[in-house]
């Protein structure tokens, strides 16, 4: 498709035969968007900005570093533009366009804080500090200095105590307190509103006038997420007299700027189109800049002979590569990422190749039945990665890969592991996500004697961050979602040791009218032992109860610092012990030992009283997740856990009165033996990353 368009680009501006030999000069015009991976070759991207999910992510929704809020980034187009002449005391007009959506987080009551369109001088430099009330364009120590240089139009969505309100529109010159506001409430326009809602922004510059106009309108979007352009308003909602060649660098480059603060929003740029004058001396500029940008402005000179050969020869190899990615393409796969709502960055095999160093075994993060786990560095945006590479090249690996990336794509909780990207190149299936610098969770908790042990107020952390993660699936999300493989190793830890929920390749979306999800050709049951509910051994079927389970397997093995199946003393299983422990009213006694006397004991008792609530045999009697937070966080009290240990009873009947699962006159005790040694362990990561 680029190379049909440059085909295209490049017919426009031919001349007429008799005219071959004549420069053309033109307005400096590109248009940009939908976004992928192919713009980080003509955006500055500065960290944490990302592009992906077809969007500039100005303040991303992943990046690595775990978090939404207190978060600032810039992305400019990397070729500046000439935007004054001094010999010829013009100045450049120019007019650009942006489709925004700036999206609330799970609801979030309260937006923050902002977007611009940002004029600077350089494409280099993000100032320290400027996250919060100074949108990614200044900071405390450099706001209103005339040495910034800077223009910005600004989508404020926090009221400081400079501002008109908490939704207004600004104008803004070295400083983050606009000249000139619009409160957009007066024109019934709300630009982070709870849900999805598109806006289209026009900037006009006249550089004969000097007057700048700012044009704003809401965008109709279709129920299939796409979208129809709606034109510009008659009359705009900003005018102000500015003239740039008193404010701003005579080479400066264009962008857009945006920050969080303890509030935070999603701010995406999905389109942008920009047309600026052509002043002289511009392609003198462009030429002096080396490898930092693309020659925009184009001299044509070619004879009728050299057109044409150039455009077949455009056009054989465009033909070339089309063949080359259609032979290499699976159509299921492709079929469904375009089915994907904001389709997530698709990576080059060869930057994945690069990053990983080849896939090297010594960046090997970690090892199961669905593949490898690399660590790597895309080095363009100084991030680091981990590259999920599945091995299985038949059917059912590829409904592993479209299940995990048609699943965590469009969860969005900063409990849970971020989608980067994919690839699908020559048989090879790759899932791109966060690094996580902590590594998993059972690689602190089942250390060596050498490595220091994980200290109790990082394990109550990261208990209450799983359990906040399971919640977002089972409850907050727009279908629920069953992980169906809660453990230890599945749950990474970021920088600061906040508890990342991740591996997606078992989890499934259940409709809401349904309690349960069954793999319809699967021998065996899904999942790893010790975490297992003893129920799924005679349904097959994963349910939110089961996840719950798994959950409690984990609060046990946070307390313990031992793995589920470990045997104690006569028990054959750790919460066997445990429930004995407490039968015998010496429960504390299960506390890691390598702890010593470092815990608080109230916290470890609610949790292991917690973990066995969880862990009971009869699933309708599991607390459910709400309750599981509060009781995590001490505004309820653990209920009632009997001192003996209750028998599994099937079939375990739900409060509502419906049975769990299936008919239990379908299964004997000899179809749960058979379907108990058949359990599918495929998806246990023996050692280090997995997302």
């Amino acid at each position: 498709m680029m190379i049909w368009r440059l085909v295209i680009f490049l017919v426009l501006l031919l001349p007429p035969p008799a005219a071959a030999a004549a420069t053309v000069e033109l307005p400096i015009q590109k248009e940009f968007g939908p976004f992928n991976q192919s713009y980080y070759n003509f955006f500055s991207v500065l960290t944490p900005a990302t592009i992906s999910n077809g969007a500039l992510q100005v303040t991303p929704d992943s990046a690595g570093n775990f978090t939404l809020a207190n978060r600032a980034g810039r992305i400019f187009f990397n070729q500046s533009f000439k935007l004054w002449d001094e010999s010829s005391n013009k100045v450049a007009s120019f007019n650009t366009s942006f489709l925004f959506n700036m999206f609330r987080v799970n609801g979030s009551k309260t937006p923050g804080e902002g977007l611009a369109f940002l004029i600077a001088p350089n494409n280099v430099d993000l100032p320290p500090g400027s996250s919060g009330q100074y949108l990614g364009l200044t900071n405390a120590t450099t706001d209103g200095n005339p040495s910034n240089k800077i223009v910005a139009v600004e989508l404020d969505t926090v009221k400081q105590s400079f501002d008109p309100d908490d939704n207004h529109l600004g104008l803004n010159i070295n400083s983050v307190k606009s000249i000139k506001t619009v409160k957009l409430s007066d024109f019934g326009i709300e630009i982070v509103p709870v849900g999805t809602r598109l806006h289209m922004v026009w900037i006009q510059y006249d550089g004969v006038s000097k007057r700048l106009s700012v044009f704003l309108a809401e965008q109709k979007q279709e129920p299939d997420l796409s979208f129809v352009i709606q034109p510009r308003p008659s009359k705009p909602l900003l005018t102000a007299d500015l003239d740039l060649s008193k404010v701003v660098n005579q080479n400066s480059y264009l962008g857009f700027a945006a920050s969080t603060g303890d509030s935070y929003q999603l701010n995406c740029v999905l389109r942008w189109n920009l047309t600026v004058e052509k002043l002289p001396g511009y392609d003198d500029l462009i030429s002096g800049e080396g490898n930092r940008g693309q020659k925009i402005g184009i001299a044509v000179g070619l004879g009728v002979a050299g057109v044409v050969i150039l455009v077949v020869g455009l056009m054989g190899l465009s033909y070339y590569i089309y063949r080359r990615k259609k032979a290499a393409s699976d159509p299921a796969i492709l079929g469904a990422l375009k089915s994907l709502p904001g389709t997530p960055r698709e990576f080059n095999f060869s930057e994945l190749k690069k990053a990983t160093n080849n896939f090297d075994e010594k960046r090997k993060l970690g090892q199961g039945g669905f593949g490898v786990v690399y660590r790597g560095l895309l080095p363009k945006e100084r991030v680091e990665i981990a590259v999920k590479k599945f091995s299985r090249e038949n059917l059912k690996g590829k409904d592993d890969f479209l299940s995990e990336l048609t699943i965590i794509n469009r969860l969005r909780h900063k409990h849970l592991v971020s989608l980067l990207g994919w690839c699908h190149k020559n048989g090879s299936l790759l899932l791109v996500y966060d690094y996580m610098p902590n590594g998993s969770l059972d690689n602190h908790l089942f250390c060596g004697p050498d490595q220091e042990p994980l200290s109790w107020n990082l394990r109550y952390k990261i208990a209450t961050g799983v359990a906040s993660a399971l919640h977002y699936l089972h409850n907050e999300y727009e279908l629920k979602v069953v992980h169906r493989d809660l453990k230890a190793s599945n749950i990474m830890l970021d920088a600061h040791f906040n508890a990342r929920l991740g591996d997606f390749g078992l989890a499934r979306a259940i409709d809401n009218e349904r309690t349960s999800y069954a793999d319809q050709h699967l021998d065996g049951v899904p999942g790893t032992l010790g975490y297992i509910a003893p129920e799924c051994f005679h349904t097959g079927r994963a349910t939110r109860e089961s996840d719950v389970y798994g959950f409690g397997a984990v609060l046990l093995e946070l307390v313990c610092g031992e793995r589920p199946w470990t045997k104690k003393g006569n028990f054959n299983s750790l919460v066997d012990w445990i429930w004995w422990m407490h039968r015998e009213g010496c429960l504390l006694k299960a506390v890691d030992e390598r702890l010593g006397s470092d815990y608080t004991e109230e916290e470890a008792e609610r949790l292991l009283l917690l973990g066995l609530a969880c862990s009971h045999p009869n699933a309708a009697e599991r607390p459910t997740t709400e309750a599981i937070i509060q009781i995590i966080s001490g505004s309820v009290s653990v209920p009632h856990v009997p001192p003996f240990k209750p028998s599994f009873v099937w079939p375990s009947y739900m409060p509502d009165g419906a049975a769990l699962g299936l008919d239990s006159s379908s299964y004997t005790n000899s179809n749960a033996n058979s379907m108990a040694t058949s359990i599918t362990t495929g998806s246990s990561w023996h050692v280090g990353w997995t997302p």
